[in-house]
């Protein structure tokens, strides 16, 4: 049998080495792993929006919290009384050395004849029993006149608006104050009620330089006490309410008039 030279002669190759691992590979991160490991920076206006609601919900806390106290307490002072301090500090008559004096002492609405608060609410808010601190009905007149006019000519701000104004502001005039007004008014209106709005509006409404309060009013312009006012001089002191550092209850006879038939017409 013959043997095949070749394969006597020739050696046998080595085998190949098997090939190389290609290690570990890189893992490769999604875009919601990076998403929920890195969170994006907040934008800064929603910071300062939580910032503002957080301010908004203490103010009004505040807000709802005196309401509540006011039910039962008597203030001892207001915003427009702390402007009014204020402001005297820096009058001539201060300079001169002449003290600034406040005069108010508080009066219940029982002790009060019936046409003091008659002929303020005839003045100053005749549906005051017909809305719920806001009268739109008189918002809507107001604009429509105004149209009419191409100006405003009076004002639509209620009772309790004005309460509110006296016990937290002051009387200078501004949006933020007015847009306060309406989310305060109808707060004050449904934690109070009628009756005690109306007994601190008669106690807290200016009347004249440092003179606050039905009562001051009526010993300062006729020197009597407010339970003794007669229909008369009820008219003219509710006269001077819109303008009270500058109207005087003898110059508003003609007013006056119109009061008390309002409150003819009101069944009063």
């Amino acid at each position: 049998m013959a043997v095949d030279e070749h394969s006597q002669d020739t050696p046998a190759e080595p085998p190949l080495p098997p090939p190389a691992s290609p290690g570990p590979q890189p893992r490769r991160t999604s875009l919601r792993a990076l998403l929920r490991t890195r969170p994006l920076p907040r934008p800064r206006w929603r910071t300062a929006h939580w910032w503002v609601l957080g301010l908004a919900a203490a103010v009004h806390t505040y807000w709802l919290l005196t309401l509540v106290a006011l039910r039962f307490i008597d203030p001892f002072t207001t915003g427009v009384q702390l402007e009014r301090r204020v402001k005297s500090w820096f009058s001539p008559a201060w300079l001169r050395g002449a003290s600034y004096q406040k005069r108010s002492e508080f009066v219940p609405l029982s002790r009060l004849p019936a046409h003091v608060a008659h002929a303020v609410i005839a003045a100053e808010d005749g549906r005051f029993y017909l809305h719920h601190g806001i009268d739109w009905e008189e918002i809507e007149e107001v604009i429509e006149d105004a149209g009419e006019k191409g100006r405003i000519t009076r004002g639509a701000s209620t009772i309790t608006q004005q309460l509110v104004k006296n016990l937290y502001f002051t009387t200078h005039g501004n949006p933020v104050r007015k847009l306060a007004e309406f989310t305060l008014a109808p707060m004050a209106d449904l934690v109070l009620g009628k009756r005690r709005v109306l007994e601190l509006y008669l106690n807290v409404a200016e009347w004249g330089p440092g003179v606050f309060g039905i009562e001051a009013a009526a010993r300062h312009h006729y020197g009597v006490s407010a339970v003794r006012l007669d229909r008369d001089q009820a008219a003219r002191l509710a006269a001077c309410l819109p303008s009270p550092l500058r109207r005087r209850p003898a110059r508003m006879t003609s007013y006056a008039a119109i009061i008390q038939e309002r409150m003819r017409l009101m069944g009063w």
